[in-house]
């Protein structure tokens, strides 16, 4: 009996022992963090939302890391070829992923082949929203929302309507407006916004609904006509556009967000300092009014309350794909 006690003793003691020195490396990790620069991969290509939001935050992050921060653009496949790339990373806090509602909850949500889920990454900070603009050239003969509507039913399917890809947000926009007016556009899929929102100025399509950040220089130099804003509330950056809901389309929204992650096992102390320093960042009024004048709304929030805010997005997002009957694979 004795023996056997004391071998237990011996193998609990190694046991705890070994705990220690695990927990004694990570928080040397954690508190030597950063000695090399780290990567942030932007899951699109450079000029669309996505990539302003990271190239507004990345720098200051370097400053504050004292190390430089180096945004990755990995576009392709609605944001997921990025997305797994960040989820496959070692968790060690040197690879981040610039995260948005498209490839990090509506992907998942309609592809239940997704080659990740939520389980897959630590929550950093949620640190803005951004909302969606519908926008036409101006040669286009539709000054409003209602008159765009009367114009799709006397053309059925004849105008076309450009989006960042499949299972985006600016995707599901114009899905969810076509239910609500009872209309039918042609869907034209770009790799990221800028592309979509160039053709639209080209009059190559007809519109696009996309985030405000590409399309606020363009609207605001009268080389495009928006016609419609999809929150609630108009835009303290363009005030003049009503939203889509009051427009004929009440309950009509569409909101995106943007937060940092990093992979899942990301010691929790590297995970509590780049929390802290994004909170920083974001509570400068340089930082803050640069994000403002992209038409974002800027947010903080702990990583246990951006973990809470992702599900509750992903349940969000399933209940309105299954309103419009979307799927993707």
């Amino acid at each position: 009996m004795s023996t056997k006690c004391n071998l237990s003793n011996r193998i609990a003691f190694v046991a705890c022992t070994l705990c220690a020195q695990a927990l004694f490396t990570v928080l040397a990790h954690a508190q030597n963090y950063p000695t090399r620069p780290v990567r942030l991969i932007v899951p699109w290509p450079p000029g669309g939302g996505v990539d302003i939001a990271a190239r507004t935050i990345g720098p200051k992050l370097a400053e504050n890391l004292g190390q430089q921060v180096v945004v990755d653009n990995r576009g392709g496949a609605a944001g997921m070829i990025g997305t797994e790339l960040a989820a496959r990373a070692a968790a060690d806090g040197y690879t981040l992923l610039l995260g948005a509602a498209g490839p990090n909850a509506i992907v998942p949500t309609l592809n239940p082949k997704a080659p990740y889920g939520l389980k897959d990454f630590a929550e950093v900070s949620h640190f803005a929203n951004t909302i969606y603009v519908m926008v036409v050239n101006p040669s286009l003969p539709a000054s409003s929302i209602k008159q765009l509507v009367a114009l799709a039913k006397a053309k059925p399917a004849q105008l076309t309507i450009g989006a960042s890809g499949t299972a985006t947000p600016a995707h599901i926009s114009g899905e969810l407006f076509q239910v609500a007016a009872g209309i039918k556009l042609t869907p034209v899929f770009y790799k990221g916004a800028a592309g979509a929102v160039i053709d639209v100025l080209g009059g190559q399509i007809s519109l696009t609904i996309e985030t405000i950040s590409p399309a606020l220089p363009h609207v605001k130099a009268g080389k495009l006509r928006a016609l419609g804003i999809t929150s609630l509330r108009r835009s303290t950056q363009l005030p003049d556009v009503p939203t889509i809901a009051e427009s004929g389309f009440p309950g009509f929204e569409v909101i995106n967000w943007y937060g940092v992650l990093a992979p899942a096992a990301t010691p929790r102390p590297v995970i509590m300092r780049l929390n802290s320093e994004m909170v920083r960042i974001v509570k400068t009024p340089e930082t803050r009014d640069r994000l403002i004048s992209y038409g974002l709304e800027v947010v903080f929030s702990t990583p246990e309350e951006y973990t809470e805010f992702r599900k509750a997005d992903l349940m969000k997002w399933s209940r309105i794909a299954k309103e419009i009957n979307l799927r993707y694979e």
